[in-house]
């Protein structure tokens, strides 16, 4: 299907309906460009399953059932190549709790958790909300412009207790898609000190380089996959994640035992329209993806060309996927980035919780003219006065 049969120029008023993007600046005349969560609405195949399951009229507890594993299943082979088992599964209501359980199920108190930063502040706060130790070690740059990972100070980083590698794949928020020689690289690391690789994988749908593609970790290899916990959802991808539904592929039986034992009593049920909107977005939602991708590589190009030529103070490198943009602001010499900016009207995420004081990230998953609106008042905030 063509990009112009989905309206993403436009998308419904959002104030005043519990948004946590949008009502955080009730009052306030401040355009929101920060979290990581699109203003389009969601695929209509989508919403139709929605209404199909509203409409049933009973909401009771739900099970993981054959429409959302076999969706779930058909879309890890058909789009990734991954042949996964139903029993690999675990069904999850978000990301966010399946990390601070990761930390819980594979490692015990005093360990160490190693991941690279700047991330998904998440990343951050799980080991230490589970009392372990974070090591984090920066990405850094080959080349110019690339961020990858930096294999020589994780050696120097890593420690007897560190049990765990937490990966961010596709990069939230540098952009980055990693190559099958880095993931392998990766792989060979975690094997070397007998690390469980946690890959959280949920911005894979959102690649709009096209002369990359995401690998899922756990397809490199065997003995790579026997020490991988996949965290996916179709939340990012299909502006979902409202529904609270996410899962976790892990095919070594031991570590799904302990990831499960971890979870009991903790972790709810998924709600039955999450089950309901993951199911259509694996099954129906592919000509909508397509568009959309069209729409955010253009909505890219928008954001690169005016900060190239218009705000050169800020540096923007290079991106491959998601639809949050990395800028870094240290050359304006501002004390609080966030704030001088939504005095100028926009809303942008502090780069400090991602342990990357001076950046800011900017949501460009939104009508195009939303966003030239936000760029051109960070013009004006930057513009001397």
């Amino acid at each position: 299907m063509n990009e112009t049969i989905y309206n993403f120029d436009s998308c419904p008023e959002r104030k005043g309906f519990g948004s946590l993007k949008w009502d955080k600046y009730k009052g306030r005349d401040i355009l929101p460009l920060w979290v990581a969560d699109m203003d389009f609405r969601s695929a209509p195949e989508i919403i139709d399953a929605l209404q199909a399951r509203l409409d049933h009229g009973v909401f009771g507890y739900t099970i993981p059932h054959e429409a959302p594993i076999e969706a779930v299943l058909n879309y890890l082979e058909g789009r990734h190549g991954y042949a996964a088992r139903a029993a690999w599964l675990n069904f999850l209501p978000g990301l966010v709790p399946a990390i601070n359980l990761c930390c819980h199920a594979f490692s015990e108190p005093g360990d160490s958790v190693m991941t690279a930063t700047p991330v998904y502040p998440p990343f951050l706060s799980a080991p230490d909300y589970a009392q372990r130790e974070l090591i984090k070690v920066p990405l850094c740059l080959n080349g110019a412009d690339q961020w990858t990972l930096d294999f020589d100070a994780m050696e120097a980083a890593v420690r007897p207790n560190t049990k765990l590698f937490v990966l961010c794949s596709p990069h939230n928020p540098v952009g980055r898609v990693f190559t099958q020689a880095e993931l392998t690289q990766l792989g060979e690391f975690c094997e070397r000190h007998d690390l469980v690789l946690i890959s959280d994988e949920i911005h894979c749908d959102l690649i709009f380089d096209p002369e990359v593609s995401h690998i899922m970790t756990a397809t490199l290899n065997e003995s790579v996959a026997q020490r991988t916990v996949t965290l996916m959802a179709p939340s990012k991808t299909y502006n979902l994640p409202g529904l609270a539904c996410a899962f976790s592929i892990i095919e070594n039986s031991r570590l799904r035992a302990q990831f499960q034992k971890t979870i009991r009593g903790i972790i709810t049920e998924v709600n039955c329209f999450g089950y309901a909107g993951c199911a259509a977005a694996y099954q129906y939602g592919e000509p909508w993806r397509q568009a959309l991708l069209a729409y955010l590589r253009d909505n890219y190009a928008l954001v690169r060309e005016f900060i190239e030529q218009e705000i050169p103070e800020i540096t923007f490198r290079p991106m491959q996927a998601t639809y949050l943009a990395w800028f870094d602001v240290s050359a304006l010499g501002l004390k609080d980035p966030v704030g001088h900016f939504e005095e100028a009207g926009v809303g942008l995420s502090d780069g400090t919780p991602f342990d990357a004081p001076q950046h800011l990230r900017l949501n460009f998953g939104c009508p195009r003219h939303h966003l030239r609106a936000g760029l051109e008042r960070m013009k004006a905030a930057v513009a001397p006065r």
